[in-house]
């Protein structure tokens, strides 16, 4: 049991989100082996409310939560010297979800609100998604409007949702929801017998997150009832209340 939490704690075997849609593609962040798609974050502005009511200035989280993904959100809350602006989630592909709830509690930990949506910079009208990736990567700040995230809020953009101290979603976003997978980035299988221990094993941990995020803990029984290849489950919005994945206005 010991060398098991050495394994979770070392980051090298995790619960991956199944991806639900076609990732995006995109060079990496980093250097000698950061992956592609890597979440990035940057400041972004934009017009009195539109990260929310009298608000105009934001971070920006978008891509693949990965192994180091929590390191850039530290860095760039650090940059801002005490102001705690929102976090705007746009999440996709295979996400590490052990990150996801890392990056959820350092947002409670900084007291920072969150919601999902995907940050339109007005800079990169014209341009490629290299060049774009580039006018992003320094941090901003940039320029941008907020609109709907495409794909959906998925179980990352969930659990990094969950640490935010308000949390809400905008009109016409959905929560989508699929399986889960144990993965190991230094090596590419996993035995059966540690994979079925591993997935309950962070189950729980997944609820007790849940539970002290204020987010109900049933949250992690859907996830549960569906395979790695099954079927995406759409939240109903009746849901998405009842299971306090966002706050009261």
């Amino acid at each position: 049991m010991s060398s098991i939490r050495t394994i979770i704690v070392g980051g090298i075997l995790a619960l991956i989100a199944a991806t639900a849609a076609q990732a995006q593609q995109r060079p990496p962040i980093g250097l000698y082996g950061s992956p592609q798609d890597a979440m990035i974050f940057y400041v972004a502005h934009g017009s009195a409310g539109t990260c929310g009511p009298g608000c105009s200035d934001w971070i920006a989280a978008e891509g693949t939560v990965q192994w180091d993904s929590w390191k850039r959100l530290i860095a760039i809350l650090d940059r801002q010297q005490g102001r705690k602006l929102p976090l705007i989630i746009h999440s996709w592909g295979a996400s590490n979800l052990n990150v996801a709830t890392s990056m959820g509690r350092i947002l409670r930990e900084h007291g920072l609100d969150a919601t999902a949506g995907a940050t339109e910079v007005e800079a990169c009208a014209g341009r490629s998604d290299a060049d774009c990736f580039a006018l992003k990567r320094p941090g901003g700040p940039l320029d941008a409007t907020v609109s709907v995230p495409d794909p959906a809020c998925d179980l990352a953009c969930v659990l990094v949702l969950a640490g935010g101290v308000h949390r809400s979603l905008p009109d016409g976003a959905r929560v989508v929801l699929s399986g889960r997978s144990i993965r190991n980035r230094r090596a590419p299988n996993v035995a059966a017998e540690q994979r079925e221990s591993l997935t309950v094993i962070f189950g729980e941990q997944y609820r007790k997150y849940l539970l002290e995020m204020g987010v109900e803990p049933a949250l992690v029984d859907i996830v549960d009832s569906l395979d790695e290849g099954s079927r995406p489950f759409v939240v109903p919005p009746a849901e998405v209340a009842r299971l306090h994945i966002v706050t009261s206005p």
